[in-house]
């Protein structure tokens, strides 16, 4: 596993920042957001790529998305001992990412419509602005806004060569894609694949989007305080970025290899809202149907489920219903089970939240400690399960669910497991 987060550059430092508690969050360092409704995000802080591979002068043309992916990558094939993959079948190790969208040149961008636009007549002249993009864009940058271009890179550079995939299902894509590239190892496409996430929307198209949609906290006074998951106090989301990576392997090849297996992706539930864009299905019919096709594939009971990763993004449509549908799945036995909000301290990664989510309950299941939901200080009457308030919880489970939601309805839960030889 690999991780490039808000809360540190490492699976352990990610790790134990969530059990001490700590917020990554703080004002926009990034770009000036003072006139915006929303001035602070959870930044990932004094990231050099020099530090993870030899030339990262090849990637100054690529956005933090492709940059974060390949140190993520690097610590996580590091960590697999396949960073020499010369005794490996090239082509049946795969790529299978859910990376966001790449580089925006804002620094050209936007002088370039400033220069090209006509008060006179009220648009953009795109004579003008054609002339000028030729002269002025960057030919490899813009090259890298395509959203292959992240599993494309990660696959040159460590030289995997089997199936390449990259999926943006907002929210869920890098837990689809870390779904689908087990799948693809079920189906005997693959014997090993990376799969994981990168994304940052820390900028200012991304700002202003999610600002529209009133789904940002506007906390602005108390940023560490911002993201309350399941508070009743919550007003919308933190913005984050990073990147999660995992090897996953079929168990008799990584038998041959003589590596340490973390823990066993045993299910993988999909389903899709099919309601509206920007809410989750009021009654959770989607989250449901997604839990249960999870515990289906691993044929597990609900009472096995020892924790539950939230999707939690502390908005208040989203928890609500997130709660909602876990009781529907769990019955009472919901009520027994802790659940918490990683996004609670690393805020919300989009893309790459799932993989960073899963990583976290691997390592709840390795260590026995379940990390807390932290600003969690007023109980909402809807939202009334266990939800581990602001101090982590020491507990043994051998079986973790992690849910991620995404805008456009998507819905993904994953299972993972201890493995038991």
């Amino acid at each position: 596993m690999g991780a490039i987060t808000p809360l540190g550059h490492s699976v352990g430092e990610l790790f134990r920042s969530q059990l001490e508690g700590k917020s990554g969050v703080a004002p926009i360092a990034l770009f000036n957001a003072s006139h915006f409704p929303t001035t602070f995000a959870a930044q990932v802080k004094n990231f050099d790529l020099g530090g993870y591979i030899p030339d990262p002068q090849r990637f100054d043309n690529s956005g933090v998305n492709t940059r974060y992916a390949l140190a993520a990558a690097h610590q996580a094939l590091g960590d697999a001992g396949l960073l020499d993959n010369s005794r490996i079948h090239s082509t049946r190790f795969g790529v299978y990412l859910g990376a966001g969208e790449g580089i925006q040149d804002f620094d050209n961008l936007i002088p370039l419509i400033a220069r090209s636009y006509s008060p006179e007549k009220n648009h953009v002249d795109t004579v003008q602005f054609a002339e000028g993009g030729l002269r002025y864009f960057h030919a490899g940058r813009e090259f890298e806004q395509e959203l292959h271009t992240t599993p494309g890179h990660v696959a040159n550079y460590f030289g995997l060569e089997g199936p390449n995939y990259n999926c943006l299902t907002a929210c869920a894509a890098s837990s689809q894609a870390i779904g689908e590239a087990c799948d693809l190892i079920r189906q005997g496409e693959a014997d090993l694949m990376l799969s994981g996430g990168s994304h940052s929307m820390i900028h200012p198209l991304g700002v202003t989007g999610f600002n529209l949609l009133t789904a940002l906290s506007t906390n602005n006074a108390e940023p560490t305080k911002a993201s309350r998951p399941f508070d009743l106090n919550r007003d919308g989301f933190v913005l984050g970025e990073g990147s999660g990576m995992l090897v996953l392997e079929d168990l008799e090849h990584a038998r041959r290899r003589g590596v340490t297996i973390y823990a066993e992706v045993t299910g993988y539930g999909s389903t899709g809202d099919a309601f509206r864009i920007t809410d989750s299905h009021p009654d959770g019919r989607g989250a449901i149907a997604c839990m249960q096709g999870a515990l289906d594939d691993a044929g597990l009971p609900p009472e096995a489920i020892g924790y539950i990763n939230a999707h939690g993004t502390s908005t208040q449509v989203n928890d609500r219903v997130e709660t909602v549908a876990i009781k529907r799945v769990f019955g009472p036995g919901a009520y027994q089970i802790p659940v918490s909000s990683s996004k609670s301290m690393l805020g919300h990664l989009i893309a790459a939240a799932g993989a960073v989510e899963l990583i976290t309950c691997v390592m709840a299941l390795r260590e026995g400690m379940l990390p807390p939901t932290i600003n969690y200080e007023v109980p909402d009457p809807e939202c009334d399960l266990d939800y581990i308030p602001n101090t982590p919880r020491n507990k043994r489970v051998d079986h973790v669910l992690s849910n991620s939601f995404g805008f456009g309805g998507q819905n993904i839960s994953l299972i993972v497991s201890k493995f038991n030889d």
